[in-house]
């Protein structure tokens, strides 16, 4: 079996399979086109060391790749095509710089209270209404801002408090139940009289009727944020972003849930799948995502990964009980 033969059938099984598999399919067909079509056994780990360490080549986007390679080595390998995996010494993890802001609860409520006079002009193009209700929306479920904008009418099922949400990665579906406050906000907005005389199959419009777009409302959020007076700490870069209302639904469930003393071995499952999320790793990081004033000393509390789990800290658990 040839390099391009194998990339083509494992391209071909993950679309089957529901991927769309886009930029996946792109980084195999680059690393194709370096190598050659060359027997898929014969290829060495310097071959794969050299399309690694192209020009310009970030260390997350080097193991990025190499974690792709290595799903696609370890698929022919399971089926007899490779002996060994051609692959050289991964580089260690990037140290995390960037932390997400949480949102406390009285930010949240400054956002919504600034909705009126951020959109009060009439040029706006989102209602304040359509705008309140959208910041909820996602911090009630912690969906990304995408698949908000692409929930469609039929998506909703007020009667039996579900939505169907279309995942903005991966293209996958998901049903989620909701609680009974986004449950009355989701009600008024379909009531609101904008939206009797929107012809959109889209559920968030703009002022007029048409679809509401990524750009339009990420400057909207911008301006909102600056009107309700929210900054990043000390005031400085990065300032707090619509994104990290997924980030805030997260550790603000579980903080809640271990308040109740609820079994997070479960609920972290739960809580995964609820988000749209693949595997628990993203999940559990956001026990290092409380508010700043507690940063660093859930730092000193967590354990090493490697050593033992986080749910097998006492002491972290205690401390996080008392947030």
């Amino acid at each position: 079996m040839t390099l391009f033969e194998s990339v083509r059938d494992y391209v071909e099984r993950k679309r089957k399979g529901g991927f769309t598999y886009i930029k996946s399919a792109s980084i195999l067909s680059a690393f194709c086109k370096q190598t050659g079509d060359v027997p898929l056994a014969s290829i060495t780990s310097r071959q794969v060391r050299a399309f690694l360490t192209g020009p310009r080549t970030s260390a997350t986007t080097w193991r990025s790749k190499y974690g792709l390679l290595k799903n696609f080595f370890e698929f022919w390998a399971a089926r007899g095509a490779l002996q060994a995996l051609p692959l050289p010494s991964i580089r260690p993890p990037c140290p995390q710089k960037f932390i997400p802001h949480i949102y406390t609860r009285s930010e949240l409520r400054a956002l919504l209270r600034a909705t009126r006079s951020s959109q009060k002009r009439p040029a706006c193009m989102i209602e304040s209404r359509t705008l309140q209700t959208l910041l909820v929306f996602l911090y009630g479920t912690g969906a990304h801002a995408g698949e908000a904008l692409n929930l469609q009418n039929k998506s909703i099922d007020l009667k039996r408090d579900l939505l169907t949400i279309h995942g903005s990665r991966f293209n996958r579906v998901r049903c989620i139940p909701i609680g009974p406050d986004l449950h009355k906000v989701l009600v008024e907005y379909a009531r609101f009289t904008t939206r009797k005389k929107a012809k959109n199959v889209n559920f968030f419009v703009t002022r007029d009727g048409s679809t509401l777009n990524a750009v339009t409302l990420g400057k909207t959020f911008q301006r909102l944020r600056r009107v309700a007076g929210i900054t990043g700490p000390d005031g400085r870069s990065p300032r707090p972003r619509m994104h990290d209302l997924r980030h805030t639904f997260a550790v603000h469930r579980l903080t809640a849930w271990i308040k109740q003393g609820a079994d997070l071995n479960r609920m972290l499952p739960a809580l995964a799948a609820y988000m749209g999320q693949v595997g628990l790793g993203s999940t559990e990081r956001y026990l290092s995502m409380t508010p700043e004033r507690f940063r660093g000393q859930l730092v000193l509390l967590s354990p090493q990964r490697r050593k033992r789990r986080w749910r097998d800290n006492a002491a972290l658990i205690r401390f996080l009980s008392a947030l």
